[in-house]
């Protein structure tokens, strides 16, 4: 089975993939964050079989800690079954809730564009991903990466480092494109957590700190 996991992508309501399921969030710090719930497609060869599990919060802690610390070590995540899985939490309407994520929708995409401009524009264009990369957050690649991350959080701002690769955590192998990727971008906020002025004041950190 094939999962297209689109949580950090623009919710669509209509399939726009070939693939099994096609998954969308809208929970903390996705394009429409309601800081629960999502929603997925299936294909008509899948029939959807809800499930409820036993739930506890210690677990999901501990199964946290430890693929944070898989990632962080560069290490095999060895997956044990726990009771992480919360299945039985409370949820609207299916058309309510539709309705929630239309009217957010516009209001998460204005809010991004505005901060996308002032990056655009006042960041060295090759230090940029390019623009189909700069929905959920805009993404700057410098070689001097935690010099850069340093002076933001010193100057009491925030930004964030990119995914790492889950190659040799996840599954064997190697993804050396995605590794050097991961050395090098910066995740920096455009969302409702962040506004114009800490925008151009990143910027002007990233300017006087970066190495191209």
């Amino acid at each position: 089975m094939i999962v297209d996991d689109r949580c950090l992508c623009i919710p669509e309501f209509e399939a726009q993939s070939s693939a099994d399921m096609i998954l969308y969030s809208t929970g903390y710090a996705k394009i429409v964050d309601m800081h629960f719930g999502g929603y997925a497609f299936l294909t008509n060869s899948l029939a959807y079989q809800p499930a409820k599990l036993t739930f506890n919060a210690d677990d999901h802690d501990e199964i946290e800690k430890a693929y944070k610390k898989a990632v962080q070590e560069r290490v095999r995540f060895v997956y044990h079954d726990l009771d992480w899985l919360e299945t039985d939490a409370s949820m609207p309407e299916w058309q309510d809730y539709r309705l929630q994520i239309e009217n957010g929708l516009k209001l998460s995409l204005d809010q991004r564009a505005t901060l996308n401009e002032i990056y655009a524009s006042r960041l060295p264009p090759e230090l940029q991903l390019p623009q189909e990369f700069q929905t959920w957050r805009f993404n700057v690649r410098v070689k001097n990466r935690s010099k850069v991350m340093k002076a933001i959080f010193e100057a009491g701002l925030f930004a964030s480092s990119h995914y790492a690769s889950l190659a040799g955590i996840m599954a064997e192998g190697q993804a050396p494109h995605a590794e050097a990727l991961a050395e090098e971008a910066i995740n920096l906020f455009n969302d409702h957590h962040f506004d114009a002025d800490r925008a151009a004041q990143i910027c002007d950190l990233i300017l006087e700190n970066y190495e191209g």
